[in-house]
């Protein structure tokens, strides 16, 4: 590992942990017992380490989407798998990661909204056609307005205004949103299978 891909590597672990505001490059330099000056030849401040770990979680997080939808079984398969990723992924962030992405470094939040409003809602509509051709999601939606409801609720956990970090937890906010929107758009023939796949998971 190369001196860049170590700073990387500390400052998402500790963005992850802490949040980004409360997270300074003296605090990097610490973490790694390295000068800030040694930190300041590959970056040119914070803003720039978080647009380049936006980018590269982004992308992450496209191939791990590509993956999923590959390799899963149908349309719930693929939203269950989806979940637990999301859940993985969520578990050790801390709240305030995406309000404070969004507060304080516009340059990343806009990535992020770019790849929200492109490749997250591409995925969700693709989800949502392959649901209805297998039988396991309403006929009666409109995919587009529907795609978006669901972007949506995905920022909208992150919102402390809506769900405060002292009172709800993120995974848990994202996992009953997700929850919710799979029985609003199921079938009959669609909620047998979530509560097949439940029973399953409930076994293990």
């Amino acid at each position: 590992m190369d001196t860049q891909e170590r700073i990387e590597l500390a400052a998402h672990e500790l963005f992850y942990r802490f949040g980004i505001k409360s997270v300074t490059m003296d605090d990097i330099a610490k973490h790694l017992g390295m000068s800030k000056k040694t930190i300041y030849s590959f970056f040119e401040d914070k803003d720039q380490i978080v647009c380049t770990l936006c980018n590269k979680d982004l992308h992450s997080r496209e191939c791990k989407f590509e993956e999923i939808a590959r390799d899963s079984k149908n349309a719930i398969d693929e939203i269950l798998m989806l979940m637990k990723f999301m859940g993985d992924m969520f578990s050790g962030m801390n709240p305030n990661l995406f309000y404070d992405m969004q507060k304080y470094h516009p340059r990343a939040w806009k990535s992020f909204k770019n790849f929200k409003e492109d490749k997250i809602l591409k995925m969700v509509v693709n989800n949502l056609k392959k649901g209805v051709e297998q039988g396991l999601y309403r006929k009666d939606m409109d995919l587009n307005i529907i795609g978006k409801l669901r972007v949506e609720e995905v920022e909208m956990a992150f919102n402390p205004h809506i769900f405060p970090a002292d009172k709800f937890k993120p995974v848990q906010v994202q996992m009953q949103l997700l929850d919710h929107f799979m029985h609003g758009i199921a079938t009959i023939k669609g909620h047998r299978m979530i509560n097949k796949y439940k029973h399953l998971i409930e076994e293990v």
